[in-house]
């Protein structure tokens, strides 16, 4: 089992653009995955954690509704925000400038086979990283992703979550809300859920936060609780 882990921060970049890279990066894991059964070889499977900021976009997966975007085609256009229908599970969110989206592609049979954990893992990750910024993460039954003060009429979800796995091969990520302009998710539903809000860390601590710092304190703790080996920096794909 190959427990490294290629961290790749790609800056700013456009949201189908990223799609693309993670889908290619997967499907060449599990063609080598394919390729290591049937010719009984054992070469070892890269796994990679992509960082990425992207221009304002909202996405919609494969169990969501059209009706939670509340703007047309002209709306969309004229407010300079993308919009695509995805393969991940959950319904629809929004990226854009001030949002850490984290990407991990991983062969889970590099470190469990079991995708329920890797999202409480993956939601663990982000409780820890606010916790070092005085805010109390939870969870929320029964939906995916990160929330402050759950089991009140304040619920607020400051990080986003949605996946897809092919031959326990992991694709999309987390979105967690960092100096995030909040405005931008009054145009949708968020995740299909009409009776909670959203949250940004910048909101509930008054100030904006380093980006930067942040991200280092996500790839520790990734790190920590997915008991990498070693987290290899790498410039490009």
């Amino acid at each position: 089992m190959n427990k490294n882990v290629c961290l790749i921060d790609l800056s700013q970049k456009d949201f189908k653009d990223t799609w693309e890279l993670q889908t290619e990066t997967l499907q060449s894991i599990v063609d080598l995955k394919i390729k290591n059964r049937r010719e009984q070889l054992n070469k070892p499977t890269t796994n990679y954690f992509l960082f990425v900021e992207h221009p304002h976009v909202y996405t919609l997966g494969k169990s969501g509704d059209m009706q939670h975007l509340l703007l047309n085609e002209q709306q969309l256009k004229e407010k300079e925000i993308s919009f695509y229908k995805i393969n991940r599970g959950g319904d629809i969110t929004y990226h854009g400038p001030g949002q850490i989206v984290g990407y991990p592609i991983l062969d889970l049979e590099n470190f469990f086979t079991d995708i329920h954990k890797y999202l409480r893992l993956l939601e663990e990750v982000i409780i820890k990283v606010i916790g070092e910024y005085g805010l109390k993460g939870e969870r929320s039954e029964g939906e995916t992703g990160v929330w402050l003060d759950v089991g009140t009429p304040f619920a607020r979800k400051i990080c986003a979550m949605g996946i897809r796995t092919s031959r326990w091969v992991t694709m999309h990520g987390f979105a967690l809300n960092v100096n995030t302009n909040l405005g931008y998710f009054d145009h949708i539903v968020p995740c299909g859920i009409n009776d909670k809000s959203v949250a940004s860390m910048e909101a509930e601590l008054g100030k904006k936060l380093d980006v930067e710092e942040v991200k280092e304190k996500i790839v520790y703790h990734f790190k920590e609780l997915f008991e990498v080996d070693e987290i290899i920096k790498k410039a490009s794909l």
